[in-house]
């Protein structure tokens, strides 16, 4: 076994980047049902502090775009 093993830390399956607090990102945006857009933006707010900065945020940004069109358009259909 090596010492990512003893730490906790393994870079595929526990990267830092997603284990700084008490909740991974996963299980929260899997227990609240989140779709791929809606995890995403979960995921780049969660982690944009402990991996790429202002990046992430962009990317989040994206996403909440695409879901804000998404949800319009739905609005406009229905």
């Amino acid at each position: 076994m090596n010492s990512e093993s003893h730490s906790g830390h393994d870079p595929v399956a526990r990267p830092h980047h997603y284990t700084f607090g008490a909740i991974e990102v996963i299980d929260a945006i899997e227990a609240w049902g989140c779709d791929f857009v809606e995890g995403n933006i979960i995921k780049y707010v969660a982690r944009w502090k402990h991996k790429d900065g202002v990046t992430d945020l962009r990317k989040a940004a994206w996403y909440l775009k695409r879901l804000i069109d998404r949800e319009t358009n739905n609005d406009s259909a229905g």
